[in-house]
């Protein structure tokens, strides 16, 4: 089986490429408009945006991993969204037919729900509040209305949560990093719940995806359970580094004050900066998501959320 990333060069797609390695009847190819540090020898240079790249690179595809997609909260301009999210996304089911590949699993996000939802399952209506999350789920329209006319398609949608592990540099990191420092300043009380998801099992889940095609369209979400309070990330940082965590704390409206005021400095200065109204609003926000559809499918992660979370920490954070 030949199995084609789009988008496999980040922190995600090594991660899966590094588990499909292990498969001895598995050939890999990665796409992306960046060389891959790890996997160079696998990848060819290709954009979402540009059509005839990615065609070209398809001939004996069995299947595509969708993972190349703008999601940083501070792209500019805004229209790159739309241009590599959902333009991109036609694309490469415009090249998919063209060489024949019928088979398709797209990386989404739970940003397609918006903020705040109690623990939504896959049929929540879409209310995305940012770029991000909307430009996903036009993504996800594109693939609803392909398949609508290619009903003999095996389409596959996972809406991960926030995804952390070994080597990411990403917003989870950035929290256990303030945490594991010791200058950490908690806004609002803590109890909010924040489900995440370990890169071990979101790549496991990938390849049971690929091993297991059933014609149709399904969409899962994917969480690792427990959710953890940020109060909980606190207290888990401290004991897997044996360490006391000092934590300062400062109301929620305090928090949007000081975002706001970064958001002022950002655009006069024209710089990208750590904080912003919109990440603080995000770290203060309920993220919890249901994954029964998931973990109902037959898949097992191979990782708890405890050992997940351990793992990152020794890794980056142990001494």
């Amino acid at each position: 089986m030949k199995v084609t990333i789009i988008g496999g060069s980040g922190f995600v797609g090594t991660r899966l490429i590094e588990n499909l390695l292990l498969s001895e009847d598995v050939h890999i190819a990665n796409l992306d408009k960046k060389q891959s540090d790890t996997y160079a020898s696998l990848t060819q240079i290709a954009d979402v945006t540009d059509a005839s790249s990615i065609r070209a690179a398809l001939p004996g595809t069995d299947v595509v991993v969708l993972l190349a997609a703008e999601h940083r909260d501070d792209v500019s301009p805004t229209s790159l969204y739309y241009d590599v999210n959902v333009q991109g996304t036609q694309h490469v089911l415009e090249a998919m037919a063209e060489n024949n590949v019928k088979h398709i699993i797209f990386a989404s996000s739970v940003a397609v729900y918006g903020l705040d939802k109690e623990n939504p399952t896959e049929t929540l209506p879409a209310d995305p509040f940012n770029h991000y999350g909307k430009s996903k789920w036009q993504a996800e329209e594109v693939l609803q209305a392909w398949f609508k006319n290619h009903s003999d398609w095996t389409i596959s949608i996972v809406r991960p949560t926030v995804i952390f592990g070994e080597g990411n540099r990403g917003n989870v990191w950035n929290l256990l990093n303030q945490i594991a420092s010791g200058k950490f300043m908690m806004i609002g009380p803590g109890t909010n719940r924040k489900s995440m998801a370990y890169v071990g099992n979101v790549v496991a889940f990938l390849q049971f995806l690929i091993q297991n095609k059933n014609s149709g369209y399904e969409v899962y979400n994917y969480v690792d359970k427990p959710d953890f309070t940020t109060n909980d990330l606190v207290y888990h940082t401290g004991k897997v580094l044996d360490k006391k965590i000092p934590t300062r704390r400062i109301p929620y409206w305090l928090g949007m004050l000081g975002g706001y005021g970064f958001d002022v400095l950002a655009w006069v200065t024209r710089k990208k900066l750590p904080i912003s109204s919109v990440r603080v609003q995000k770290f203060c926000a309920v993220t919890q998501f249901d994954s029964s559809k998931a973990m109902g499918s037959g898949f097992v992660p191979p990782f708890s959320m405890e050992e997940g979370l351990r793992r990152t920490l020794k890794s980056e954070f142990g001494k």
